[in-house]
């Protein structure tokens, strides 16, 4: 009987213990949630904020379809995570079929993004210009467009306006993935892509890119020199 009592009343400190514990992983989890979604709603108010938009009311709107977009990109990302873990387990003894498995999981996270971007465009359309919209993407892809575009005008002057558009099709092209991407490292990645895409573009056009780069890096030297 005392043994009974003994187990007893260790099965009720456990299941004490239990609940609180419980609870604080639920809190935890909470709190996560809480800091990320204040987080983006801070990332979303800086973008709004370089619109230089004077209603208020038409800021607030726009700066909670900024905040939902990386909230409904982080959940699809989320997802993706937990289903290559599962494909992950499942293929654990066929690593010959692993690689194909793991890339369907790619193509239809990419299929997924297509609408949720979309509708993300329509949302803001709905109260920007074209051109704030554009300086939205700018935002969430730290303008990477406008510093690169910058950059090859700059470093290779004798660009004809063909090849300047084409540059300009690309980049464009670059940022809209990018804006999808879950991560500054990705985002920029996207653009890396490109960048390689447009080098290749140049070179065949008889540019040669190391020398380009070489003179614009002693054309910025100088610059630098004489206005010390």
């Amino acid at each position: 009987m005392k043994k009974l009592i003994k187990y007893a009343g260790i099965a009720a400190l456990c299941v004490l213990f239990a609940k609180p514990v419980q609870a604080q992983d639920a809190q935890t989890q909470a709190d996560k949630e809480a800091a990320y979604v204040k987080t983006v709603t801070g990332r979303a108010a800086k973008i709004t904020a370089s619109l230089g938009l004077n209603d208020e009311s038409k800021a607030a709107k726009v700066t909670a379809i900024i905040a939902k977009q990386y909230q409904d990109l982080n959940n699809v990302y989320i997802t993706r995570d937990a289903k290559l873990k599962e494909v992950k387990e499942r293929y654990a003894d066929n690593k010959q079929e692993l690689p194909a498995a793991l890339k369907a999981v790619d193509v239809s996270v990419a299929e997924q993004l297509k609408p949720v971007h979309a509708q993300y465009i329509s949302n803001l359309s709905a109260y920007l210009t074209p051109e704030q919209v554009n300086k939205v993407k700018d935002g969430m892809t730290y303008n990477v467009l406008n510093v690169t575009y910058t950059a090859y005008n700059d470093m290779i002057p004798t660009l004809t306006q063909e090849q300047k558009s084409q540059i300009m099709t690309w980049l464009t092209e670059a940022r809209e993935q990018s804006m999808d991407a879950e991560s500054s490292e990705k985002k920029h990645a996207w653009f890396g892509k490109y960048k390689g895409r447009i080098n290749n573009y140049l070179s065949a056009a008889g540019y040669d890119m190391k020398k380009e780069e070489a003179g614009w890096m002693e054309r910025i030297k100088a610059s630098k020199s004489n206005n010390k």
